[in-house]
């Protein structure tokens, strides 16, 4: 535990912790709430878009996952620029630059623009979640980043609270055809938009560093500052610090780590593109119902991601709070595999595996975070996250094509909880010596 915290100087730093939370926190939570809604909402724009431009769910699948090749190839080499530039300069032209991608692609009418299109945008996107996860170390220490993260994180489940019904809102009222464009079309419009805005916004608001920060004074910036240096300490006396691309790439612990994200976000990408699809199967037609019904699970798993995340910190403990929601994700998928043509369990089962995978995501990052030293921190984070982001391409592409092979999504949701089940017992073989903290 940080010195600081048994002295009279404890409450000068959790004041500045509380203020750097609501000054940082909500702004980014914002960006990332977009930044989401701009990847997944083509499963939203698929209840239309496959029959207007006569598509396949394969191609729907290779086209939502093509995103992800982008992805992992750019993660590195973005991240280590924003490291170079700072974060609120890449960050900025970052969400520019994807927010007008996601828009453009109302003109996609071809297989082969579809996935031109879609692998851009990842290309786009690829430095956004890891340069995050680096801003945050720059500013609050490991015991405060299970919290931090899980707040930040929880954009992903408002991101299908409100994206949901807004996106089945704008699927419905625009389906007379409005201004020449259809539904979907006019959806990539108007959630690519606000993208561009809040990028220009980030020149403006965000700071790069704790120096740089206006609105903390001199004596919060030295009790936050002391603080990092001595976590960062902490870390690099630890048998397994990391402080060198090099010894990313030797580490054992590395890879096992990038495995164990990838099976998380196998899960939590199935959720993301099929999971309007699967309540339209349960016989649910209307998009704005679907919509709605879709909104259910990530409600749960907003309020489950934020009191894990302050369970997690309390207790100074990481990997149960990272193996439990896993298993409880499988669970939701088994049951919503072997009573899918149950409305209340299928349900009960995605909302289940919904609370269980997306709380998997902001559990699993302080983990890494806590023996990469700072020197390696860059390049480590983002090619764990690139291998993670792996599943993106293959989760939706195996859905779409067990899905066109078999008629259903049951086999799918089998392989995605065996998956599950690996990544939930790896986390118990990190050391707890290296993350409990």
């Amino acid at each position: 535990m940080s010195t600081i915290a048994s002295t009279p100087g404890a409450s000068l730093l959790e004041g500045a912790y509380r203020k750097a939370t609501w000054r940082l926190i909500p702004f980014i939570f914002v960006c990332y709430f977009f930044n989401y809604l701009d990847r997944v909402n083509v499963g939203f724009a698929k209840l239309e878009m496959l029959d207007a431009l006569q598509l396949s769910e394969t191609v729907y699948g290779l086209g939502a996952g093509i995103f992800f090749i982008g992805y992992v190839t750019f993660g590195v080499p973005s991240n280590l620029i924003l490291h170079k530039l700072g974060a609120r300069r890449w960050i900025a032209v970052m969400m520019m630059t994807w927010g007008a991608l996601s828009a453009c692609m109302l003109f996609v009418s071809t297989p082969v623009e579809f996935y031109v299109l879609r692998f851009f945008t990842g290309v786009a996107e690829a430095g956004f979640f890891p340069g995050m996860v680096l801003y945050f170390t720059k500013w609050f220490p490991a015991h405060k980043r299970g919290q931090v993260m899980a707040l930040f994180m929880s954009a992903i489940p408002v991101s299908g609270l409100i994206g949901g019904p807004l996106s089945g809102w704008m699927l419905s009222h625009f389906s007379a055809g409005q201004g020449g464009m259809d539904g979907w079309q006019w959806l990539f419009l108007l959630q690519g938009i606000p993208t561009v805005l809040l990028g220009v916004a980030v020149l403006f608001y965000l700071n790069d560093s704790l120096a740089q920060a206006p609105w903390l004074t001199a004596e919060e910036k030295t009790a936050m500052q002391t603080a990092l240096d001595e976590d960062e300490a902490q870390r690099s006396s630890g048998t397994h610090a990391v402080h060198s691309f090099g010894a990313v790439l030797r580490d054992w612990h590395v890879w096992m780590l990038g495995f164990i994200y990838f099976s998380i976000q196998m899960g939590v990408y199935a959720i993301n593109f099929w999971l309007p699809s699967i309540i339209k199967s349960l016989g649910f037609e209307s998009a704005t119902t679907v919509g709605w019904l879709s909104a259910i699970p990530y409600l749960f798993a907003g309020v489950f991601m934020v009191l894990v995340g302050r369970s997690a910190d309390r207790r100074r403990e990481r990997r149960w709070h990272l193996s439990a929601p896993l298993l409880m994700a499988l669970a939701g998928l088994l049951l919503a595999a072997n009573f899918s043509d149950n409305v209340v369990l299928v349900m009960i089962g995605l909302s289940l595996a919904t609370m269980g995978a997306l709380t998997g995501l902001p559990m699993f990052w302080p983990l890494p975070a806590a023996f990469l030293g700072s020197a390696a921190a860059a390049a480590g984070l983002a090619l764990i996250n690139s291998m993670g982001q792996i599943a993106g391409f293959l989760s939706p592409f195996l859905v779409g094509w067990i899905k066109d092979a078999t008629g259903s999504t049951d086999m799918a949701l089998y392989i995605l909880s065996t998956v599950l089940f690996i990544g939930a017992m790896l986390v118990l073989v990190v050391p707890a010596r290296l993350v409990n903290r």
